[in-house]
């Protein structure tokens, strides 16, 4: 089976995504452009890349997991996806292992928080919210073992 090219992912993400914005009320796929290339900086494969992409596509309805389970992607990317994505109500610690258990999944996620939490994207936050997401975005870098 041939695969989505990256430039057809990136297509497809942006798509699924038209129209909405981040918390600090920007197109949402300049998060997903920014994460695809923290993971590009960071040395990730084209397959991680790709994941970037789409890593919030299902936990944000943007697409399903019919979707994702019948799209011409790699077993490995449909897997990082799988693992990014949250599960309603899942605790942070059952997450966190999930991302460690799934290959290449880690380095995506450390990509994704290291745009969270820019200081320039919090910095338009009210103070409580900018707070609280900061508190849980090291939580998180620490649970997955990343550096502070």
């Amino acid at each position: 089976m041939n695969h989505l090219t990256l430039a057809e992912v990136e297509a497809v993400a942006r798509a699924a995504h038209e129209g909405q914005t981040d918390k600090a009320g920007r197109p949402y796929a300049e998060h997903l452009a920014a994460v695809a290339e923290g993971v590009r900086a960071r040395g990730g494969d084209p397959e991680q890349i790709a994941a970037a992409w789409l890593h919030d596509a299902v936990e944000d309805d943007a697409l399903t997991r019919e979707w994702l389970a019948a799209a011409a992607l790699s077993p490995r990317t449909k897997a990082v996806v799988d693992a990014l994505t949250k599960r309603p109500g899942e605790e942070p610690e059952a997450y966190a292992r999930r991302i460690l258990a799934t290959p290449g999944a880690r380095l995506v996620k450390e990509a994704d928080l290291a745009h969270n939490a820019d200081p320039r994207r919090l910095a338009v936050l009210d103070e409580p919210t900018r707070r609280r997401l900061t508190e849980k975005y090291a939580r998180m870098r620490a649970l997955l073992g990343l550096a502070p």
